[in-house]
């Protein structure tokens, strides 16, 4: 349980592969791949650092089309990195992977969420999560040793990674530009007329554009902010800080750590080596299953009360699997109580930390403070992902089975700061929850240059955010 990870991979790995040479070079990769390695999680920081810019210069759908570079290039720079002989070209290709995966965490939500009726916000601003953990369960197949996780295998394995990046860049094309980037940002009312139209199925989309156009009377107002600006904005103050908050809070949770401990918990409870990665496999299935059912339930319970069952099911687990590590040794059917409350706590990250703080950053900001917004909850991720990969090992050599005390802690004080500052979003266009948060704030929204507060437009706005069918 003491070991790094990086040495349980090697040593689970290592023996038995015939040539020294092909062996040192299966070793590397997998070490790389695990979740001690940085280099993802510093790529990761610097591509949310590029998002605002990006998005307000390309576009949303520009962005992602310029992000296929980053998953591409490095694929094929995995792929043939046993032919070149080095393993620096791996190094490189990790950090550059993180770089599109940054990009793509922050902007792909964002995109969903600005095409998105607000009657089906939720559910497809989790969709994004749910590909993510089915590419993980597709990974934890993939490298199974029987398939592709073995000497002549992991090549093929990671240049796997670029083929989605490929389909993403024969067809993404076809798709629309976001209605509102291009109403808002671009002042171009005839081309978000028609994509609003091509998305809705229908020609009668006067609504929405009518709730876009108070959206822009607003922001002009306030003027287009920058990350200094948003970061010293007083109407923008709690939504901020929920969005530094939530996100901490769902990296600092001790997901990471758990899937840390994941094997040495089924080793003790009795798994056999060699069948470990199939239990795996299996946790993996059961976070797609539970994200798959945030999907469903989102609309109907509301973003908050996911957030507080989620936090609340890890900060239950956390305290429990503390209580099982420490007696494991000396109660025989303790093992067995840890398991479950890995299961547990995967099944109460899936359903709210893990999905809903990317749909509530979409939901909280308007559309020109939203880049900046994404730019500073993706640093924040990162960050976050990146000290909990740092200084656990510390945690867990120094205090061994308490650490996960810390987390419960924090899942706790998240869960707090949620119950007493997080409004419920669902079913709200973007002005009326910028209106409960402005409320919060103790400012007032002016539409134009007037001084007509938004508040006293009501009638005009509800006419203007009548719900449209997909």
């Amino acid at each position: 349980m003491g070991k790094a990870c990086g040495e349980e991979r090697e040593i689970n790995c290592g023996p038995g592969v015939g040539n020294a040479h092909i062996g040192i070079w299966f070793i590397i990769p997998v070490w790389l791949q695990c979740g001690c390695d940085q280099l993802s999680i510093t790529g990761g920081f610097f591509g949310s650092l590029m998002v605002a810019p990006l998005v307000n210069k390309l576009g949303r759908k520009g962005t992602l089309l310029f992000n296929n570079i980053f998953s591409i290039v490095p694929a094929v720079m995995m792929g043939v990195s046993e032919i070149a002989k080095t393993y620096e070209i791996i190094i490189v290709a990790r950090f550059i992977v993180g770089i599109c995966a940054g990009l793509s965490s922050n902007v792909v939500p964002m995109y969903l969420g600005e095409l998105s009726p607000k009657n089906l916000r939720g559910a497809l601003g989790i969709i994004p999560q749910l590909f993510i953990t089915i590419g993980i369960l597709s990974a934890q197949v993939l490298g199974i040793r029987n398939i592709l996780g073995n000497s002549t295998g992991w090549t093929l394995m990671l240049g796997l990674t670029g083929i989605p990046a490929m389909i993403e860049l024969l067809l993404l094309p076809f798709f629309p530009e976001s209605p509102r980037y291009m109403l808002i940002q671009r002042g171009d009312e005839k081309t978000a007329k028609k994509a609003l139209q091509r998305l809705r199925g229908s020609n009668d989309v006067d609504a929405e554009l009518s709730e876009m156009r108070l959206e822009d009377q607003s922001e002009r107002a306030d003027g287009r902010l920058s990350v200094l600006s948003l970061l010293s904005q007083r109407s923008l103050r709690w939504q901020l800080i929920s969005i530094i908050a939530m996100n901490m809070g769902q990296q600092l949770s001790g997901v990471n750590a758990i899937y840390y401990y994941a094997d040495s918990i089924y080793a003790t409870a009795g798994v056999k080596q060699s069948d470990i990665q199939y239990v795996t496999v299996g946790t993996g299935a059961v976070n797609v299953f539970m994200t798959m059912a945030a999907v469903f339930i989102v609309e109907a319970s509301g973003r908050r009360l996911l957030l507080l069952c989620g936090f609340g099911i890890c900060c239950g687990a956390c305290v429990l699997l503390t209580v099982a590590l420490t007696f494991q040794e000396s109660v025989t059917w303790m093992p067995y109580i840890s398991i479950t409350c890995v299961i547990i706590y995967v099944i109460g990250h899936a359903i709210g930390p893990s999905p809903i703080p990317y749909v509530v950053t979409t939901e909280m900001f308007r559309q020109s403070a939203r880049p900046a917004a994404f730019m500073v909850a993706g640093s924040v991720h990162w960050l976050s992902n990146f000290t909990v990969g740092l200084i656990f090992p510390f945690l867990e050599r120094g205090l061994g089975s308490y650490s996960f005390i810390i987390f419960s802690f924090i899942c706790l004080v998240t869960l707090i700061y949620i119950w007493l500052v997080v409004p419920e979003t669902k079913n709200k266009t973007f002005l009326e929850i910028c209106q409960i948060f402005a409320k919060r704030n103790n400012v007032e929204i002016k539409l134009g240059d007037g001084d007509l507060p938004l508040k006293e437009s009501k009638e005009s706005l509800e006419d203007a955010v009548r719900v449209t069918a997909f």
